[in-house]
């Protein structure tokens, strides 16, 4: 039996992404991807069995890669800004060169396609972040809520500002930046 092809494994998934980014997750079907792709539709089921498999397979590679972002220069002995600034410049960027795997991340946890079994595993890479936030808590240097809340209000708030740049084509300039890091900042410091 011939091996499979990783790159046609790559192909396939840029195609999903652009059409998850073009048409939304429900929007799109392996015919739909094998197109874009390039390929006949009987060369997806070569690699997958369904689109829900390519799917999962697509969201485990792109959540894994772009949480383990997050944690680049990160020190966890720094002080609780600028440790807390890291982690918030790294969101930003990736979201921004991973714009297509953000929307599809995104997409991925408000389907059935993921299980509560996929989301709470893929929830423990995100185990330094949160312990940064506790220790901002303990510290007195943030908002005495919930970690959880704090943590959706930052992705939230990266989310929101990388789709308005990216659909609208604004600057994201220095002073951009560090205008919507302080805005951040103000929302969850105590």
């Amino acid at each position: 039996m011939k091996p499979k092809d990783e790159s046609k494994i790559d192909e396939i998934f840029a195609a999903t992404l652009e059409l998850v980014k073009e048409h939304g997750l429900s929007g799109i079907t392996v015919n739909m991807i094998a197109k874009k792709a390039g390929f006949a539709t009987g060369t997806v089921y070569i690699y997958f069995e369904n689109k829900e498999q390519l799917i999962v397979k697509l969201f485990e590679k792109c959540f894994y890669a772009y949480a383990k972002d997050y944690f680049q220069g990160f020190d966890a002995a720094a002080p609780f800004k600028v440790a807390f600034h890291t982690i918030w410049m790294n969101m930003l960027r990736i979201s921004v060169e991973h714009f297509s795997e953000l929307i599809f991340i995104e997409q991925c946890f408000h389907s059935p396609f993921i299980s509560d079994e996929t989301r709470a595993s893929s929830k423990e890479i995100l185990v330094p972040w949160r312990n940064l936030l506790d220790r901002g808590k303990s510290e007195r240097l943030i908002k005495q809520v919930d970690t959880i809340w704090i943590m959706a209000y930052v992705r939230g708030v990266i989310r929101e500002m990388v789709k308005f740049i990216k659909y609208n084509h604004v600057e994201m300039t220095p002073e951009f930046v560090n205008t919507m890091f302080d805005m951040c900042w103000d929302g969850i410091k105590d």
